[in-house]
């Protein structure tokens, strides 16, 4: 497998770093915290962190292989010719005191052992959602309620795909009620930004006074 690191511009042909108010002024001091995104294989987490991220983000892929094709179900990515070996990575500065660090994780189940190392200090998890593969985001689901990490589900909508309501969603993934479901699209800035804010809340909702 062809491995390799690269910066990938998001929207513009050639994007700028954003700076921040919080990086202009050194008597500020911002709250830096850590957001996990996981989810199946292809179901859009290295689109997510791209769409919102102020920095250019980090992405590690490689292509896929002969091997990756036998384990891996294709059949609603046709076109997808790289994967995620390490982790997506990028930056959201949100009501200018409150930075989050965006960690995508790898989709692929011979990548999971990276986990532990990528959630340890989250303060919690967007788990992405196909609603073509919903089976595909379990791995994911039963690791944070086995953990206890705060998450949100966010199912992200695919051109051509049915539209279903967050409660049908829940009855489907069997996700308590207390968890927030949000139905949104990785390409757009403002449905992801939507997401995050729902996770911050759910962590502060979970955090022990």
């Amino acid at each position: 497998m062809a491995s390799a690191v690269s910066e990938i511009p998001v929207d513009e042909p050639e994007a700028q770093e954003e700076v921040q108010s919080w990086q202009l002024d050194h008597t500020r001091a911002p709250i830096a915290t850590k957001v996990v995104v996981a989810g199946g294989f292809g179901v859009g987490k290295t689109t997510f962190v791209g769409s919102v991220s102020e920095i250019t983000p980090l992405q590690t892929e490689a292509l896929m292989t002969q091997a990756s094709e036998e384990t891996d179900d294709l059949s609603a990515t046709p076109d997808k010719l790289t994967t995620t070996v390490a982790m997506d990575f990028g930056r959201i500065t949100l009501d200018d005191d409150l930075v989050l660090y965006l960690f995508g994780t790898p989709g692929q189940q011979r990548f999971w052992f990276m986990w532990d190392d990528l959630v340890r200090g989250a303060i919690g998890a967007i788990v992405m959602a196909d609603t073509r593969r919903l089976t595909d985001c379990f791995p994911a689901l039963d690791y944070f309620e086995s953990c206890g990490l705060p998450y949100v589900v966010a199912v992200n909508h695919f051109e051509g795909t049915e539209l279903f309501e967050p409660e049908d969603v829940r009855e489907a993934l069997t996700v308590p009620k207390d968890v927030p479901i949000v139905i949104m699209d990785a390409r757009k800035r403002i449905t992801v930004v939507e997401s995050l804010l729902a996770l911050v809340a759910r962590a502060l909702e979970t955090t022990p006074e």
